[in-house]
């Protein structure tokens, strides 16, 4: 067995941006590469600019997409060799959406316009050989759109928009049928978790709530079907009326619909405030060893999204990670311009405070057999991350004898390698690579850099990058570079 490892970069891409010029974002597309896209304003339509990569990073073809001038990207996704990319109204001025379908291998594309009698927020976007899948929000109710690409006909999915709730996930099958997973209150108006199941053509097959405990909400939910037709449903549960997360459950559901619930206090597990200084951490463990003997309750409240289930040497793995939302009190005449009905009505202002962004602690990471029964946990602390929208900084990477974490912070790449409950490598950093041996890089724009899975097991590496270097001949002494890094664990 081999514990120690290192991060590989083999490839690198720069593209030389002005100072003012727009960034390009990246979307993955497994083995066929990566597309880089940037909108530039143009006269009459807008342009995307789009670039195809194979997976050595050289460019395959580049070319532009017109779209309406007052259209938004509102989603975007690979799935068999084709690029999807979806635009609404960004005044929602019309309802109607529209869809380009783009081959990888020579960038023609294919426009589709999808009806649609209401406005939809769209928060979610998935794609099946039969159809396109566009979910969101109409006044605060969650519903999903299905579109067919054959009778290119649009429809609103049956068993929506029946009543208030949180589009958690749309899982898709490689048959084409499909999951939407709701958050919403049963018949005894408690919040749970609703299974709509689809088949390919969006016909509604089933439609079931979770069953919970009287006291307990189910918060957030994750789905995945096993080999043997079982499927697991894992996420966060909190009080009856609380949007905090007291915890995790883990849901199985075999064939016949028949659930089993369990549930794990975070004080439960094990290596879950390791991210804590040690005297604080040992305060924490006292306090709770304390009310058990006292038999009293552990409360631990957190704010909690989970991310990612998958299936791990017979196993299951969830990955998820705590935030906190920051407020700052200001001086309302130096502010004076953002205490506007607009600006409060977005959430940037409670009770005279200003949104500062979430602020991310840790990642959890458990492991648990296909019945739901917990086997090992562990965590990740997470430094100096902060983002004014929800988003998973975490990444992992199963191999066979352990499991690699990363995220990315700036210009370094942070790294942990654990073993079920064990830590093999405590927390590591490595600089990104960049193109010459002498290059310095500052940490100007290095906020909006990311780090993302692609295929196999490789990951990539993007964003903008101030490059300084005064000591070779022949090289840019200042540049501002769009990059992509191709890396691996080893």
């Amino acid at each position: 067995m081999h514990t120690h490892g290192q991060v590989e970069q083999t490839r690198r891409l720069e593209l030389l941006l002005g100072a003012e010029e727009a960034s390009f974002e990246v979307i993955p597309a497994e083995n066929d590469g990566l597309f880089l896209h940037r909108r530039l304003s143009a006269t009459g339509a807008d342009q995307i600019d789009i670039v195809k990569l194979d997976t050595a990073l050289n460019e395959q073809w580049h070319g532009f997409l017109p779209v309406p001038k007052n259209y938004m990207m509102a989603g975007k996704r690979t799935h068999n060799s084709q690029l999807y990319l979806l635009f609404r109204a960004a005044d929602f001025s019309r309802n109607d959406l529209e869809l380009y379908s783009l081959n990888s291998a020579l960038g023609q594309y294919t426009r589709y316009q999808i009806k649609s009698f209401i406005p939809i927020q769209v928060t979610e976007f998935q794609v099946t050989s039969d159809a396109a899948l566009i979910g969101g929000y109409f006044n605060h109710v969650p519903l999903v759109i299905h579109f067919s690409f054959t009778a290119e006909k649009s429809k609103v999915l049956p068993g929506m928009l029946n009543e208030s709730g949180d589009l958690n996930q749309v899982r898709t099958y490689p048959d084409g049928s499909f999951d939407v997973l709701i958050c919403a209150r049963n018949y005894l108006k408690q919040k749970t978790v609703w299974i709509k199941n689809y088949d390919a053509e969006g016909n509604l097959k089933a439609n079931y709530p979770l069953q919970t405990e009287d006291r307990k909400s189910l918060l957030f939910g994750r789905s995945i079907k096993s080999f043997n037709q079982m499927q697991v449903v894992a996420g966060v549960y909190g009080n009856r009326n609380s949007e905090y997360s007291k915890g995790l459950f883990v849901t199985t559901i075999d064939p016949i619909g028949n659930q089993q619930t369990r549930y794990y206090n975070f004080a439960d597990l094990e290596n879950f405030f390791k991210y804590l200084k040690a005297r604080r951490q040992n305060r924490i463990k006292n306090r709770i060893d304390r009310r058990k003997i006292k038999g009293k309750k552990i409360r631990f409240n957190y704010r909690f999204l989970v991310h990612e289930l998958i299936p791990y040497n017979g196993q299951y793995i969830l990955l998820g990670e705590a935030f906190y939302p920051r407020y700052i009190t200001v001086d309302r005449t130096y502010y004076g311009g953002f205490f506007n009905p607009s600006f409060v009505n977005r959430g940037m202002v409670q009770n005279g405070r200003i949104f500062d962004g979430y602020f991310y602690t840790h990642a959890v990471v458990i492991g648990f057999e296909e019945d739901g029964k917990l086997v090992w946990d562990n965590s990740f602390e997470i430094n100096d991350v902060r983002t004014f929208t929800l988003e998973q900084f975490v990444r992992l990477e199963p191999q066979e004898d352990r499991i690699a974490l990363f995220y990315l912070f700036g210009n370094e790449i942070r790294s942990k390698i654990i073993q079920d409950n064990k830590v093999l490598e405590g927390k590591a950093s490595d600089p990104i690579m960049t193109r010459f041996k002498s290059d310095v890089t500052k940490e100007k724009e290095a906020t909006q850099n990311k780090l993302d899975y692609w295929y196999a097991d490789y990951f990539y590496a993007s964003g903008v990058q101030e490059i300084l270097n005064w000591q070779e001949a022949n090289v840019n002494p200042k540049r501002r570079v769009f990059f992509v890094n191709k890396l691996r664990y080893r």
